[in-house]
């Protein structure tokens, strides 16, 4: 767990210092990302310190999942996109499982495909929301949290 990029995100929130999460669940944390290059891009932080579904028991896993998918949701209805995708990825200091969700819109890549093809500009701090355009995404977010939890 030393030098885990999710684990410091995670301690961050524990502490009251990270500025883009939104609400604990059970097996998570939501947060904002922080680039907004494509609007609403909304991550989970699983709770546990885990590289792989098979590694949860479960029924944390089942939650876990659960609790994604009606993560996925509130991010659909907040932000409305044409299309979600979803990505449980890991490399580097990030092997600990967190969710992606980007809220897909016609035109906010270059060429249709996946958001990767932005490379650098993904996570470009020119997108880094702050101030009232966090507080806008985070309480747009947590109101539709609000009506599916």
């Amino acid at each position: 767990m030393d030098n885990c990029l999710i684990c410091e995100r995670i301690a961050w929130i524990k502490e009251n210092k990270n500025p883009y999460f939104v609400r604990e669940l059970k097996t998570g944390y939501v947060v904002i990302g922080d680039c907004q290059r494509i609007k609403g891009y909304t991550l989970f932080l699983c709770k546990q310190h885990a590289y792989e579904l098979h590694e949860l028991e479960p029924h944390y896993r089942d939650e876990f999942l659960h609790e994604m998918a009606v993560v996925a949701e509130a991010v659909y209805r907040a932000f409305q996109p044409d299309k979600l995708n979803y990505a449980l990825l890991g490399v580097g200091r990030g092997l600990h499982m967190h969710w992606h969700i980007y809220p897909r819109r016609e035109g906010d890549t270059p060429v249709p495909g996946p958001v990767w093809q932005l490379g650098k500009e993904l996570y470009d701090e020119k997108y880094s929301p702050a101030g009232e355009e966090l507080e806008r995404l985070k309480a747009r977010l947590n109101e539709e949290l609000d009506k599916l939890l």
